[in-house]
């Protein structure tokens, strides 16, 4: 008699493996992981402020593209159904690092994980995010520069000053950079512009695109790594929705944005946030962008 093997379980899905990637601190960075897969920043605040960031993405729908949220206090289940189809996640531990900030607004602290800080109070938000357009511009032969060096995309504060919603007022957009040649803008533009749920195509452009909207130093960004340009390249911009410039965005906007209440003392207690460029791979696809509006829009507050 033939005696069989155990069975196996089936091989994880990319975004899986990407996340479990990520839960052992496998990465360092997750541009290019999981190609055609949507990832996400994260938020994670005291939920008596959850209807007011809920509103503020409301108001700012490209620099705030909400993908999906906790359930009050659970970590391990995200809202709505599809975007995480697997039982093991948890938000705790499935992004490769986490900023803590403390009540005061002003010790911050990165871990690897915050099982010893998210409580029964907290909601986690995933806010979309510019590396799920990466994969379509390099398939379409454009290269991503911070992909090829092996760093975190260049990001800086703009002067665009983002829409209010409740106690999330005063804070201004976060745009990030990525370097191309002049002749290859349009298509850029072209590529990212159908990717409304993870900020779409940019706007501003070239040094005087820098300027106009408050990029004063381009070697030395507020968030991420500085990248090195090639000859003839200009720095191209995914900036914010406001009456000039719409439909593109970055996606640390929204933590701007509570560190600045916070910081104002119109939010307490603990908040959390990604750690810029380390981002969660969801298991929405490119397919899906069309319909998360929607699923979003059907769960109502939290």
């Amino acid at each position: 008699m033939a005696i069989e093997s155990p069975s196996q379980s089936p091989s994880p899905s990319p975004s899986q493996a990407a996340r479990l990637l990520s839960r052992t601190n496998a990465v360092k960075t997750t541009t290019g992981l999981a190609p055609g897969y949507l990832q996400a920043n994260l938020v994670i605040l005291p939920s008596r402020y959850s209807s007011a960031f809920q509103d503020l993405c409301a108001r700012n729908p490209v620099p705030c593209p909400l993908l999906g949220l906790t359930p009050v206090g659970n970590p391990q289940k995200i809202l709505p159904e599809g975007c995480i189809k697997h039982d093991d996640f948890d938000i705790r531990t499935d992004f490769p690092s986490y900023v803590v900030h403390a009540e005061d607004g002003k010790s911050v602290r990165v871990k690897t994980d915050i099982l010893d800080e998210w409580t029964s109070d907290h909601v986690g938000f995933l806010i979309g995010c510019s590396f799920s357009f990466e994969d379509a511009l390099t398939r379409n032969g454009l290269r991503i520069c911070h992909q090829l060096a092996g760093n975190v995309v260049a990001m800086y504060q703009s002067t665009i000053p983002v829409l209010p919603a409740g106690v999330f007022w005063g804070s201004s957009m976060v745009v990030s950079m990525r370097t191309y040649l002049p002749s290859e803008i349009e298509r850029v533009r072209d590529i990212t512009r159908p990717f409304l749920a993870t900020h779409g195509e940019p706007v501003a452009w070239g040094w005087e695109g820098a300027k106009s909207i408050g990029v004063r130093d381009i070697h030395n960004p507020d968030f991420g790594d500085a990248q090195e340009f090639k000859e003839g390249e200009v720095p191209v911009f995914w900036v914010c929705r406001s009456p000039h410039y719409h439909n593109v965005a970055c996606g640390v906007t929204p933590q701007v944005a509570v560190r600045h209440a916070v910081r104002a003392g119109r939010v307490q207690g603990v908040t959390m946030a990604h750690e810029p460029g380390h981002m969660l791979v969801t298991d929405w696809t490119v397919e899906d962008l069309p319909r998360i509006p929607g699923r979003i829009a059907e769960l109502g507050r939290v």
